[in-house]
This record gives structure tokens, sequence and C-alpha cells, in this order.
């Protein structure tokens, strides 16, 4: 439950302190970010509590990162790529806890 909660919270304080101009519509893009775990549904079973997300995934695995990392730098597409570092951030904090 609190990684739930993380993948709402941190996406809000980020907003709030990063992009307080147009906070709501940044917030909105970084929770929408979560789509990204849509790739559970091609698992088996969809939810395991013992399973890490990173690397198993196909929308989490280190080429897709790696695509996420780059783009955080073209103003275009920045809070998508900062949306997606956070969640793979907290997919792997989750697998550690």
């Amino acid at each position: 439950m609190l990684h739930i909660l993380l993948h709402f919270a941190v996406p809000a304080v980020v907003a709030g302190l990063f992009f307080r101009p147009q906070w709501l519509k940044s917030f909105l893009i970084l929770i929408s970010t979560m789509l990204v775990d849509l790739d559970h549904l091609l698992a088996h079973p969809i939810y395991d509590a013992e399973r890490c997300s990173i690397a198993f995934h196909p929308l989490h695995t280190y080429w897709a990162i790696g695509i996420y990392v780059v783009l955080c730098f073209p103003k275009q597409t920045r809070i998508v790529g900062i949306g997606l570092m956070i969640h793979m951030a907290l997919d792997l904090l989750d697998c550690y806890v």
C-alpha cells in the first residue's frame, strides 16, 4: 500500500516544487506515466508480491529505462521522462524493501 501511495505522493511533491506555475497539469502528466504498468498484464500471475518489476516486465527493462532517461532532456518530453524515471526508481526501491 505504501508503494502505491508513493506513486502519487512523490509526483505531487515534484510537481509542486519544480513545476509550480502549471502544478496540476504537471501532476496529471506525472501520474499518467503509471500507465507503464500495463505491461504487468503480460505476466503470469499478473501480480506477484515477491517479483521485482525492474528487468522483468517489458516496459521496465534496462533498454526502456535508457529511453526514459533520454526523454528527460528535451523540453517537450521532460515531464513524461521524469514521471517514468520516478516510477522506475520507486519500483526499484520496492525490489529492495
